[in-house]
């Protein structure tokens, strides 16, 4: 398996694997893909239901990776996934599970891991692959990432203790909610660095891309990725599609829909992949919050990104995102692979435009048929409806991002636009969004034990511009 960049038209041969997880951004700008997804068939399902049964998400996940995987021997990816996927990071080996809320709607349990949202998914097995790698290869590593809530708190959990990283996590001040502040900003470790940008997460993710343009720098410092333009992250989250899939259906032919709140497209773009694989996903349904750049595209075929004044702060903080970073990737296939057509897009319109238009394409045509996508968005109103309702009805009470997918599910639902089962991927506990879930219930959820006291905790942050210059001088001087 061998990996290659969106923006590369040269044709030239791929990387490995382990090449592209220390790397994060391809040198040209682009993000990395396989250069084929690899086929699911209805064997392969049925014996994958009988692992997932018998042995649990983590020997589900050793399979599915290795499909994408061939620089690691079999048996130390399996111990990686097993260290990744345990009962003590989980709470049980089954590590997701799903819920059925009624009337075609049915959640998918993502945030039984130690920052209690989805994220940790994805950067428990990240954490574990960089350690093995980087002791392989006796290197060290630089990570700078972004955050609009969750990312930042689920990678420096995973990084704690991995002797050659350190992390710089970049976060938009003062726009997450206090109890995903205090879960980064209490970290008491030199080798978590935390930095509160004056701006908006759109600033903070410019910032990380601007600095692996610098391919000199990038080279002198190690720098890598956590955020989901790290092809590590993304072929982890397909693992619990394939996973829930197999839960919430008992034949392999069966088809379900999958309802995805999404700001930086890494979710669902996870999806889009476990579909282009085989697994029978008949519709994606991606759900925004009133940040709706992704939702006009998908409805108008226009891309158009927002500047801070425009990027709206509300009550799903995660998704206040408008530009979405994978969104390039899945664009890379709608154009048919084309990377010269990609990189017009996203090195040069967008830049110079802050848009481009696929509305009169045959691309853009084919986005429901092809490609299975609808979309839909929902405002704090219907955050709080959405909530109060489904905890009336069965309660279950959602957080206030899974409530943007839970109310764009039931709409679609309603208006015939999609069938029945529709999975909504959990995005955390509401634990983590208390003065949302007051407001929507009258009281707050009980807090876990091993979150008592968070937000009283000391913090350790400190204040940074949103400046490339002021971030490099940072990262070298520490």
């Amino acid at each position: 398996m061998r990996y290659v960049s969106t923006r590369d038209a040269s044709g030239a041969a791929g990387l490995p694997f382990c090449d592209i997880l220390l790397e994060g951004l391809a040198p040209d700008g682009g993000l990395y893909l396989p250069e084929s997804y690899p086929a699911l068939d209805a064997a392969t399902l049925t014996r994958w239901r009988t692992l997932l049964a018998e042995q649990g998400y983590a020997a589900l996940a050793a399979e599915v990776l290795a499909l994408y995987i061939d620089d690691i021997p079999a048996e130390d990816l399996r111990a990686l996934c097993a260290r990744a996927y345990s009962a003590a990071n989980f709470g049980s080996d089954a590590v997701v599970g799903v819920t059925d809320l009624g009337g075609g709607v049915l959640i998918g349990h993502l945030s039984n891991g130690p920052t209690a949202a989805f994220k940790d998914m994805a950067m428990q097995l990240l954490g574990e692959l960089f350690e093995y790698e980087l002791d392989r290869r006796d290197q060290r590593l630089t990570i700078v990432g972004a955050t609009s809530g969750d990312t930042g708190s689920a990678a420096e959990y995973a990084m704690l203790g991995k002797d050659r990283v350190r992390v710089f996590m970049l976060t938009p001040a003062g726009r997450m909610t206090p109890f995903q502040q205090a879960q980064m900003f209490s970290i008491d470790d030199p080798a978590i660095v935390n930095l509160a940008v004056d701006g908006v997460f759109d600033d903070c993710q410019d910032l990380v891309k601007e600095l692996n343009a610098d391919l000199g720098f990038k080279a002198e410092h190690h720098l890598g990725a956590v955020n989901s333009i790290n092809w590590a992250r993304l072929v982890a989250q397909v693992v619990y599609y394939i996973a829930l899939y197999l839960q919430a259906t008992t034949e392999p032919g069966q088809k379900v829909s999958f309802a995805v709140p999404s700001g930086n497209f890494g979710n669902i773009c996870a999806g889009h992949i476990a579909r282009e694989m085989g697994l029978p996903i008949e519709t994606l349904v991606l759900a925004t919050n009133e940040n709706n750049v992704l939702a006009e595209f998908f409805g108008t075929g226009i891309y158009r990104v927002r500047g801070t004044a425009e990027t709206h702060e509300t009550s799903s903080p995660s998704m206040d995102i408008s530009k979405a970073s994978n969104f390039e990737r899945f664009i890379f296939d709608l154009l048919g692979r084309d990377a010269a057509a990609t990189a017009e897009l996203f090195a040069v319109k967008v830049p110079g435009e802050g848009r481009f238009d696929l509305s009169a394409t045959d691309a853009f045509a084919s986005l429901a048929g092809r490609f299975g996508f609808v979309a839909g968005s929902s405002t704090h109103a219907d955050r709080l409806a959405t909530i109060a309702a489904e905890a009336s009805r069965t309660g279950y009470v959602v957080d206030p991002h899974t409530a943007d997918g839970v109310k764009v599910a039931r709409d679609l639902l309603e208006a015939d636009a999609v069938r029945p089962p529709v999975i909504v991927l959990e995005t955390a506990l509401p634990v983590k969004f208390s003065a949302t879930i007051v407001e929507a219930l009258g009281h707050d959820v009980e807090r876990p034990a091993k979150f008592a006291g968070l937000e009283d905790l000391p913090r350790h942050v400190t204040d940074l511009p949103a400046d490339v210059d002021a971030l490099k001088r940072l990262i070298t001087a520490s």
